[in-house]
């Protein structure tokens, strides 16, 4: 079987790259089921074996908020882990009263006033954060419990206006801070995503419509994969009108080939 695999290789590699199976056979000489087994051993490979010996450190993310679900309904609280634990330094900030001369007590004062600042303003920033994400998770509760294809379309503006900020406010917040929940580890920007009508007048998000098409090309019969144009259809069978290059986008996005790609010898 190596050897059928390293004819396809070497020379039909174009025609594998396009799953062209019929043209395969009749110039490789090749039965179905023997070229099906040089196909599977090909994909079986490893392309970048490099990959493996890299010595670059992993990264790790630390959740900001952590969500669980206790007696039926979700909570929402900061992670203390994340939270940097500062205070004043007592005998530092007793020095103003004992100064040598008034520069020194200035200098001290002012510093001090910077710390208390910097202080306040963490306190702030955690504030927002729990409230910001407690108005997400109210918002996205329906994805908590059912996943992705419940995401409801959610932008800047809403959370900005249920909470009374500014959508910048929001924006800043949002960036680079991740959510804890059972589902899985999240940035909070992840739970905004665009809108989409649906025909008994309701809105679909983005995030909802991408995981459907992700649902529907895994059921799909390898032998026959789905096109964007019926993807689409499906999609509209559903309530769900959608343009064919908007449901392109939103299979490349979950990086998955199109369907003359995804075709299988079965």
């Amino acid at each position: 079987m190596a050897e059928e695999a390293r004819l396809i290789i070497s020379d039909h590699l174009d025609l594998l790259a396009n799953h062209d199976f019929r043209t395969l056979m009749r110039v490789t000489r090749l039965k179905e089921d023997v070229l099906k087994e040089a196909v599977n051993l090909i994909q079986s490979l490893d392309p970048r074996p490099g990959q493996s010996i890299q010595t670059g450190e992993p990264e790790y993310v630390i959740p900001d908020v952590l969500v669980r679900k206790h007696n039926g309904h979700w909570t929402v609280e900061l992670n203390s882990d994340s939270i940097p634990r500062l205070q004043i330094n007592q005998h530092y900030a007793s020095m103003c009263n004992n100064a040598r001369n008034d520069d020194d007590s200035q200098f001290i004062r002012s510093n001090l006033q910077d710390a208390k600042w910097l202080i306040k303003s963490l306190e702030s920033r955690n504030d927002t954060l729990l409230r910001v994400s407690r108005c997400i998770v109210e918002q996205q509760q329906a994805f908590f419990e059912q996943g992705e294809e419940y995401m409801k379309p959610m932008v800047l503006a809403d959370i900005a206006q249920a909470v009374e900020m500014h959508e910048s406010t929001i924006s800043r917040v949002t960036t680079q801070k991740y959510l804890h929940s059972p589902r899985g580890i999240f940035e909070l920007k992840y739970f905004f995503s665009s809108h989409v009508n649906t025909e008994g007048g309701g809105e679909a998000s983005s995030t909802a419509i991408r995981a459907l098409v992700k649902k529907l090309i895994a059921a799909e019969n390898p032998a026959k994969p789905l096109s964007d144009s019926k993807l689409t259809s499906l999609l509209s069978e559903q309530g769900i009108m959608v343009a064919r290059r908007t449901v392109a986008k939103y299979r490349e996005s979950l990086s998955i080939p199109p369907s003359n790609q995804r075709k299988q010898l079965v």
